[in-house]
């Protein structure tokens, strides 16, 4: 089996899908134009979607106040400091770096939403396409 997607509901998809696709570079699959506005988010290998909206039939979980080691949306990152700094003067939120004895270096950050992101710059890459990293 093959995961398609990972959905979020979220208290402004349309706000949110704006923030990633300018600022993680996320491009738009497919997008409602009404409520709950789905919408399902590609990353750059055009192999992982992540899907955004607003259901009121159930409740937006409160992101800003869960432990980001609850759910957390985790990116490859060539720089994690740097990506840090970019997406502070977006508006996202520092939570926690760490460095890792097999040098990994990791950024915990909350969107202006307060939904939790991961940089990784991993000391072995997890992902095949991720050999020439680092």
């Amino acid at each position: 089996m093959k995961i398609e997607h990972v959905a979020f509901n979220v208290e402004s998809p349309l706000a949110m899908t704006d923030w990633y696709v300018k600022h993680l570079g996320l491009s738009v699959v497919r997008q409602s134009e009404s409520p709950p506005y789905m919408t399902f988010l590609m990353d750059d290998s055009e192999s992982v979607m992540i899907e955004v909206y607003h259901n009121p039939a159930d409740e937006v979980p409160d992101y800003r106040s869960m432990n980001p080691l609850i759910v957390h949306l985790a990116f490859v990152s060539e720089s994690p400091s740097d990506d840090r700094q970019r997406l502070l003067d977006a508006g996202a939120e520092f939570v926690s770096e760490d460095r890792l004895d097999d040098g990994s270096h990791i950024i915990m950050m909350r969107d202006p939403w307060g939904f939790p992101l991961q940089f990784c710059k991993r000391g072995t890459p997890m992902l095949p396409e991720q050999s020439g990293q680092g």
